[in-house]
Parts: C-alpha cells; structure tokens; sequence
C-alpha cells in the first residue's frame, strides 16, 4: 500500500512557475513507477508526465513538453513536477499515482495508487 500526498499548487499568473510535489509513503516506494496527470473541470483526466522508478526515463504529453519536468527523489519518497511558462490551459486539479514496477504509463488505468490532488490555476 503506498499513500500519496500531493502540495505545491496554487495561483499564478500566465508565464509563471509553480512545482509540486508528492510524498509517498512506505519503504518501497523505488519499486514504484510514477506518474502526473490532470484534470480540469468538465474534463476527462489526463496524462501530464511520468517516470521510470530509477529516474532514467520519463514521458510528457505534448501539451507539456518542453515546459513541465518531472523528477524524482527516491531517498525522499518525493515526486515532482517542475511547471514553467505556465499558460491559463493548464488550470487543473493536478493528481499524482504509482504504479507497481518499473514501467511509467501514460493510461491512468494502468496506475494503482492515487493522490488526493492540489488546484493549479493560472490566470491570464
């Protein structure tokens, strides 16, 4: 069982940075895939980023790429997700999850573990 706790969200205006974070909980938490995604309101979650439970591999949504970076601290049990230039699309209620393994997916049903989730809005 491992528990997930996201922080980090918050508002910000467009152009801006914010990074979140998710401390897991348990022993075995580099057994542990990870992923981020998101979901705004009237929307469907979806896939923001994930990491390989070593940190050597890492996956983006093309909504994302090039602005957001996901990294890990397995010493810490902490996962994160580095957002810059931050645009008003990317308000969501932002969710972190594990999965069992070392292969990050992007489906969410693949994930076995979730957050309760921290609100990003960015404002324009």
């Amino acid at each position: 069982q491992v528990q997930l706790v996201e922080s980090g969200g918050g508002l910000v205006q467009a152009g801006g940075s914010l990074r979140l974070s998710c401390a897991a909980s348990g022993r075995t938490f580099s057994s542990y895939a990870m992923g981020w995604f998101r979901q705004a309101p009237g929307k469907e979650r979806e896939f923001v980023a994930a990491i390989s439970w070593s940190g050597i591999s890492t996956y983006y949504a093309d909504s994302v790429k090039g602005r957001f970076t996901i990294s890990r601290d397995n010493a810490k049990n902490t996962v994160y997700l580095q957002m810059n230039s931050l645009k008003p699309e990317d308000t969501a209620v932002y969710y972190c999850a594990a999965v069992r393994g070392s292969r990050p997916y992007s489906r969410s049903s693949n994930y076995d573990f979730w957050g309760q989730g921290t609100q990003v809005t960015v404002s324009s």
